[in-house]
């Protein structure tokens, strides 16, 4: 069948579908009562793991709410109702929580489970559409996600219901992760290949030049020698060391064009008499995004790493930040 496309009828039904699902997320606010302090209380005392379930679209939301638990602080995981029934119910233990999502709250192959778990001695929260529904009754928590209607002009299509479970779901998890104290560190934890865990977990350490890398030279080093050194380490600045390796200035691209601003000849003056004598600095242990804070408080590009004693370890250039997308 082929449908008939109009442009304007679409541009209707998805402002439709979009207010529908929008007001049925805004009802939910209304119903939050015991019942939900109750169910944050049961995730909260949870010992072991949180276990979601349910079928069809309740099952793809249920994944979702199982990721965001695990991601935010809460040991969670999905399991389908059949292959509970079939083997993988094994998985949940007396000290687990199951958390159930059925909009109708009549799922058989989550009803057929529901007794072994409660004989376990888990606890269950439902995530109904429906109060009066078996599901919600067997509940320790239940949970009122329910829709007047879907958004699908035939009113059968989960669309709206869905919404509503989801929010319902995230809406717990939030509750949960403010109750556990869990901070911008804790989700970089559980997500080191995201930005956020980029900045927050990559060091200066991992992503300095180190050994023959770090440009350096001696205070009594020729102007003209020293710039051989920047132009070899390619970071545009060389830093200057004393005999023991401990950092006493720097010599950047910027000092250089200040000098040739003048008529004197430099190049067998020693870099001591030209460098800077306080450097901005950052030690290998501290956060990469916190010299990124240094070098754009102070419109540079390029820093030295030193440690407690102030011997030179490695170097830093605002493009070793940008490739290792701390930046």
């Amino acid at each position: 069948m082929i449908a008939n496309f109009n442009a304007d009828r679409a541009l209707r039904l998805a402002r439709e579908t979009l207010q529908i699902e929008a007001d049925a997320v805004a009802a939910l606010a209304g119903r939050l009562d015991d019942e939900f302090v109750q169910a944050v209380q049961l995730t909260l005392n949870c010992s072991g793991r949180v276990v979601v379930s349910g079928i069809g679209k309740s099952g793809h939301i249920g994944r979702k709410v199982a990721a965001t638990l695990a991601s935010t602080g809460t040991p969670a995981f999905f399991v389908h109702p059949a292959e509970a029934s079939h083997g993988d119910l094994g998985m949940v233990t007396r000290d687990d929580v199951l958390i159930a999502f059925s909009n109708s709250g009549e799922t058989a192959e989550l009803l057929s489970i529901v007794p072994i778990v409660k004989r376990i001695g888990a606890k269950l929260i439902s995530v109904t559409g429906n109060p009066a529904s078996t599901l919600a009754k067997l509940a320790d928590a239940h949970l009122n996600a329910g829709v007047e209607k879907e958004a699908c002009t035939l009113n059968l299509a989960p669309t709206a219901s869905t919404t509503a479970a989801l929010a319902m779901g995230d809406a717990l998890a939030v509750a949960v992760l403010d109750a556990r104290g869990f901070g911008e560190e804790d989700f970089a934890r559980s997500h080191p290949g995201g930005a956020l865990g980029r900045k927050l977990l990559t060091h200066v350490r991992d992503v300095m030049r180190s050994g023959n890398a770090v440009p350096k030279v001696r205070a009594s080093t020729p102007l003209a020698q020293a710039l051989m050194e920047i132009t070899r380490k390619g970071m545009a600045m060389t830093a200057v060391v004393d005999p023991d390796d401990r950092l006493i200035g720097v010599f950047t691209d910027g000092d250089l064009r200040r000098l040739l601003e003048t008529s004197h000849d430099w190049k067998t003056v020693p870099i001591s008499e030209v460098m800077h004598r306080t450097p901005h600095t950052v030690g290998p242990d501290q956060l990469a995004v916190e010299a990124v804070q240094v070098m754009e408080a102070n419109r540079i590009n390029q820093m030295l790493v030193v440690d407690a004693e102030q011997h030179l370890v490695g170097a830093l250039h605002i493009h070793d930040l940008t490739r290792a997308k701390v930046i």
